[in-house]
């Protein structure tokens, strides 16, 4: 995390989430307005800092936020918008957003799209259900269809229902709900 100040209201800490949801039928970069609500940071949610969240380089915020939180779920942490910058949270998942050419940037390599190529990220959900629904309302192309696969972990043989879909700069997330142990 940024050893710099959030765009937060003074008083406790606090995240964002969202409030009254615009529709996101435009697709992408439709330019609709996010409206944001602020809400307490809770002692659940210090319980749940992971130790290693990305950073995205983003070519447009407001887009990918449309993305990440009105499809994805996402809620909007905090934010600082003079840096192009966004912190999202999804239960256990974290991310942060940074956009292009604003803020600091650390760039090692050319920015081509599609970015992040190699490796994608998996975000736990309770079921994919609604998230494949808002996906399909806003005309989102899947990378991949729906499956139900099955993982061997330390806890046994996992079964997951899973797909995965590309943010809008190509970023390919992998977005799975547990389907029953097999024994």
């Amino acid at each position: 995390m940024r050893p710099t100040a959030s765009t937060s209201p003074p008083g406790p800490p606090l995240r964002c989430r969202t409030h009254a949801a615009p529709s996101v039928s435009g697709g992408r970069g439709s330019g609709r307005r996010i409206r944001l609500k602020w809400a307490p940071v809770t002692s659940d949610d210090a319980a749940l800092e992971p130790d290693l969240v990305p950073e995205l380089l983003v070519a447009d915020l407001a887009t990918s936020l449309r993305f990440w939180v009105h499809l994805c779920g996402f809620a909007v942490r905090y934010e600082r918008r003079h840096e192009g910058f966004a912190y999202l949270v999804h239960g256990t998942a974290h991310v942060m957003l940074e956009q292009v050419g604003m803020g600091r940037n650390w760039v090692t390599g050319p920015l081509e799209t599609p970015l992040g190529r190699g490796i994608n990220f998996q975000v736990g959900l309770s079921e994919v259900a609604t998230v494949l629904e808002r996906l399909a309302s806003a005309g989102w192309p899947s990378f991949m269809s729906p499956e139900e696969k099955s993982y061997v972990t330390d806890r046994g043989v996992v079964q997951l229902t899973q797909f995965l879909v590309q943010d809008p700069d190509g970023y390919l997330l992998r977005l799975s709900a547990p389907r029953r142990p097999v024994a």
